[in-house]
């Protein structure tokens, strides 16, 4: 039997519990899992976001995650080029891209190179995005109130 190469990519940023169950999901499902992890100008130019830890910093706490086995940082934007670096057989993503566009693209792309596209279920009730706005909300509540404390 070959062997299973399984790819779950992500940015990775403000680490939480959706980061650790897409890697564990991942994991049962592969021999070897490589985590991929979205530089920040990648995070930059595709999602117009500039994450809260760099890109190296990233890498490295992914690396600890004891699912996975490898760490590849994208540089690129297009998943094909990503496999061609790599070399997987099975690439993992949350189900809420499942019967999307993006995700209907990504399945006949990967289909045409032999790779399965394999989805889990996406952690709804925690994400960077909500992290980040929620540390947004707390310093932005901060600085209120260190200028209502100089305004005496």
């Amino acid at each position: 039997m070959a062997q299973r190469i399984g790819y779950a990519a992500g940015a990775f940023d403000l680490f939480h519990v959706g980061h650790l169950n897409i890697l564990r999901h991942a994991k049962e499902h592969c021999d070897v899992l490589v985590a991929g992890v979205v530089s920040d100008e990648m995070l930059r130019a595709v999602k117009g976001i500039d994450p809260v830890i760099p890109t190296l910093e990233r890498a490295e706490i992914v690396r600890h995650v004891r699912f996975v086995d490898r760490v590849h940082i994208e540089t690129v934007p297009d998943k094909l080029d990503v496999w061609r670096e790599v070399g997987f057989t099975h690439f993992f993503k949350g189900d809420d891209w499942r019967g999307t566009e993006k995700g209907d693209r990504l399945e006949r792309e990967f289909a045409a190179v032999g790779v399965e596209v394999v989805y889990f279920p996406y952690t709804v009730h925690t994400s960077s995005t909500a992290l980040r706005r929620a540390l947004d909300s707390l310093s932005g509540s901060e600085r209120g109130e260190r200028s209502t404390v100089g305004a005496h």
